[in-house]
């Protein structure tokens, strides 16, 4: 074997050791980490304390989102009135006072519903941007966004309000669309049982013309009302929900959440190439369909009830996996928490910056991660240029 050939069989065994579980790791020969390599390496120490560390984070954020408003509630007024509302068993009904109500009926499901859209878009960028193996891909880039939003515009164009239950008809009309648009995309990208990358990004990028084409139509035709109301969705809006949608979306989000999590090994090692994952024992074409459906299925829940925000699914994951590394055991976890903690946050500047008048969330996601990305961008050029 010549020296160049063993050099590249090392780092390859180095590489894929840096993807295989801790105890894979540790019976398998290789050289001993360093002391400055040690924070690369997952453990379960490192993976509850950096969760731990980022979920008091995030708690905090959200009592600080709780406060501001038309009203504001000072910082330990809001943990007392969210201490005897966890005692209650109706926290809506928990008193009538005028701070306990505003903050229980209105402000806290719109900050949770900030939570779950913003942790769910971060998730969905980390399975995508390792699907695709581009850390520029996001939530919207198969398309189901768009097929979402032409549900929606349907819905409004129709002027249908309500349903015979009395619910809103435009997340369903929305959900239907990315349910749509995820049919479309995998029967044009699936060839021969096999579903490859290069072939679903651009059956993506084809729909997501169409659609939105199609959208535009909507809007030309429409009244200035409706089409006011349909450009304010677009740009993405968050309202406050009440309690019972509100489980039953966390409880549909967080088993979306649970099968990507269950994933992380297969991702990590997907990353490498799909010919490196299969000698691995990565059943690479059953993995790419769950996390591809797993993935549409979630966005297009989440567009159908927050509208088109963008930016959370691209800069967050690369964010975080710049600070934290690229093992999907940590990243996904840890995205999905940022993810709801930034869109807690926008979404409190979106609905208090212009008060009483409010602003998309969708705008402020993109003034903030715009720049930021650009700046993300210059700094990992430089980083390699070094």
């Amino acid at each position: 074997m010549s020296i160049s050939g063993a050099q590249k069989r090392g780092g390859q065994k180095e590489v894929v050791s840096e993807v295989m579980a801790p105890g894979v790791q540790a019976s398998c020969a290789g050289p001993k980490v360093k002391p400055w390599q040690e924070k690369s390496v997952l453990t379960v120490r490192r993976w509850v304390a950096t969760l731990l560390g980022l979920g008091a984070a995030g708690l905090l954020v959200m009592i600080g989102c709780l406060q501001f408003g038309a009203e504001d509630i000072g910082f330990f007024e809001v943990a007392s009135i969210l201490g005897r509302a966890v005692q209650s068993s109706h926290p809506s009904q928990a008193s009538s006072e005028t701070a306990q109500v505003i903050l229980l009926q209105v402000r806290l499901p719109r900050v949770l519903l900030g939570f779950m859209v913003g942790g769910c878009l971060a998730a969905v960028g980390v399975g995508l941007q390792a699907l695709l193996r581009n850390p520029l891909a996001d939530p919207y880039v198969l398309g189901i966004s768009s097929g979402a939003a032409l549900g929606a515009a349907l819905a409004i164009l129709l002027g249908i309000g309500t349903t015979i239950f009395s619910i809103s008809t435009l997340p369903l009309f929305a959900f239907a669309g990315g349910l749509l648009s995820l049919v479309v995309v995998y029967r044009i990208a699936a060839s021969y049982g096999r579903l490859p990358v290069h072939t679903l990004l651009l059956a993506g990028i084809i729909l997501n013309a169409i659609f939105t084409a199609l959208i535009m139509f909507i809007t030309s035709i429409m009244g200035p009302n409706r089409a006011f109301g349909l450009m304010s969705w677009l740009m993405g809006t968050l309202t406050a929900p009440d309690y019972p949608a509100l489980g039953v979306l966390a409880i549909y989000l967080l088993v979306g959440g649970l099968i990507l999590f269950r994933q992380a090994r297969a991702l990590n090692l997907l990353t490498l190439g799909e010919e490196s994952a299969r000698s691995l024992g990565v059943e690479v074409e059953r993995a790419k369909k769950v996390v591809f459906f797993t993935s549409a299925l979630l966005t297009g829940a989440v567009v159908s009830v927050s509208g088109m925000i963008g930016f959370v699914g691209m800069l967050i994951p690369h964010a975080v996996r710049m600070v934290i590394g690229a093992d999907h055991r940590l990243l996904l976890p840890a995205s999905a928490v940022v993810g709801g903690t930034f869109l807690m946050a926008a979404d409190t500047v979106a609905r208090t910056i212009m008060a009483p008048a409010e602003i998309p969330v969708g705008v402020v996601t993109a003034l903030v991660g715009g720049p930021v990305f650009v700046y993300l961008l210059m700094y990992r050029k430089g980083g390699l240029a070094v």
